[in-house]
Parts: structure tokens; C-alpha cells; sequence
């Protein structure tokens, strides 16, 4: 089977609507052998055999699968870098992290990784900074846990939402849906990005099982809803402002 090169683009196109059913994709070596991965999208080079750790990789999108005792030796992010573990746990200098943590690390900070048990991730790295003003960088370091936080009453019945972070105009949040929940048709400014973590997500383009990753662009319209429930990961509000 052919995969992609370290130096080739992948779902990079940001003026088209992207859909990809992660757990239909192919394992992959990432950046130990007893790490894999299932890219979604990538932009940049990678350092080595199918390793992004490194400063040429510029923007990624991925699951990543560790095996037991499987470690990451303190890769220097030089760019944010966003974790959702979806199953089993992995470790770092400043904690442990179990299912459903939500953990964002800024710019600059270097933390080894290590999972006793194994773990599943999915990891979003090196998202392109909103301002050119390096001094006005996001530098906060975010962890929620997603499963015992206390979440808020949505727009409408039927939705619970977790913000988890916000800078500028970007907005990242968990948002479950009771079954039979219909939203209003709407438009994402700076476009809409989405991981179905559990059910099953709908709109009027199409219905969204677990693992299935949906990216939106700038000014897109759909109208969403939930025959039998979910839990989505959503951000908007983080792509560029293109012509769509």
C-alpha cells in the first residue's frame, strides 16, 4: 500500500469542505516504534520516518495510538498544540491525563510523553497563529477534563456544551446532543472544524459516525442535528478567510 511522503500536503485545501472517516484510515509508523498514526490533514515537512515533532512540521491533524510503554521524548512544540484522549491514559511532567482530557500546550513548551497502558489520542499541531504580532501569541496552557467538568445548557433543548478554550475569534468547545436535537441553519465566520467522538452527528450533506472529521470553510452554512445523539469536538472561528 502507498502512503503519503513526509513532504506531501494532505486535505489542505481551505476554500473546500473536508470529510474523513479517521477510523478508515490506515496505520502508519509516527515518531516511535511503538507509536502509529492516522493523519487527517498535514502541511510540512516531517523530521525523520513519519515524525512531526520537529519545527518543519508546520500544521497537523491526527489519531495517534500508543502502545503499552510506548514514550515521546520531550518534543519542543513551536507552535500550539491541542490533545483530546479518547482512550486510555498517557502521562507528562505535569500530570496524568485519562479519557475525555482536553489539553492544550502553548508555544515553546517542551513535555515528554509517556503512556504505561497505551492510549489513543486525537492531536491537532502547529495551528497557524491569528496575528502577526508575535507578542500576541496564545501562551495559555489549557487541561479540562471533559468527563467531571460542569457543562452549560446550549443555545437550544437537547445541547450541553464545555467551552474548552478561546482566543480572538477562535472558539473550541465539546458540545454533546441529546437524540432528536435540530439546530437552525447557520454560518461559521473563520470556518467550523469537527471530530465526532461518540453517536452519530447529521446535517443535510450527510450523517457522521465516531471518528469521522469534518472541516467547514470560512463563511460555510449547513443545518446540524442528531437523530441519536453524540458528542462532537468542535473549534471555529481558526481558518483562513478564504473566497469558499
Amino acid at each position: 500500500m502507498n502512503y503519503p511522503s513526509p513532504q506531501m500536503n494532505l486535505n489542505m485545501n481551505f476554500s473546500q469542505r473536508c470529510v474523513v472517516d479517521s477510523l478508515s484510515l490506515p496505520w502508519q509508523t509516527a515518531d516511535s516504534p511503538l507509536i502509529k498514526q492516522r493523519r487527517i490533514e498535514r502541511v510540512g515537512e516531517a523530521n525523520g520516518q513519519g515524525n512531526e515533532t520537529g519545527v518543519g512540521a508546520i500544521r497537523s491533524t491526527r489519531i495517534l495510538q500508543f502502545a503499552p510503554g510506548a514514550t515521546l521524548d520531550a518534543p519542543l512544540h513551536n507552535a500550539e498544540e491541542e490533545i483530546l484522549v479518547l482512550e486510555g491514559q498517557f502521562s507528562d511532567e505535569q500530570g496524568n491525563y485519562g479519557p475525555g482530557l482536553f489539553l492544550k500546550n502553548p508555544p515553546g513548551l517542551s513535555s515528554a510523553i509517556v503512556s504505561d497502558a497505551g492510549c489513543t489520542l486525537f492531536v491537532k499541531q502547529r495551528q497557524p497563529d491569528k496575528t502577526s504580532n508575535p507578542n500576541a501569541r496564545d501562551c495559555a496552557r489549557v487541561a479540562v477534563d471533559t468527563v467531571n467538568a460542569a457543562w452549560r445548557p446550549g443555545l437550544i433543548a437537547g445541547l450541553s456544551v464545555l467551552p474548552l478554550h478561546e482566543y480572538g475569534t477562535e472558539h473550541t468547545a465539546m458540545v454533546r446532543w441529546a437524540p432528536e436535537t435540530w439546530f437552525s441553519p447557520h454560518r461559521h465566520y473563520g470556518g467550523e472544524e469537527i471530530f465526532v467522538v461518540e453517536g452519530v452527528f447529521e446535517d443535510e450533506h450527510g450523517r457522521y459516525p465516531a471518528g469521522t472529521w469534518i472541516r467547514s470553510p470560512h463563511l460555510s452554512q449547513h443545518q446540524p442535528f442528531s437523530r441519536e445523539g453524540c458528542l462532537i469536538l468542535v473549534k471555529v472561528g481558526h481558518l483562513p478567510e478564504t473566497d469558499g
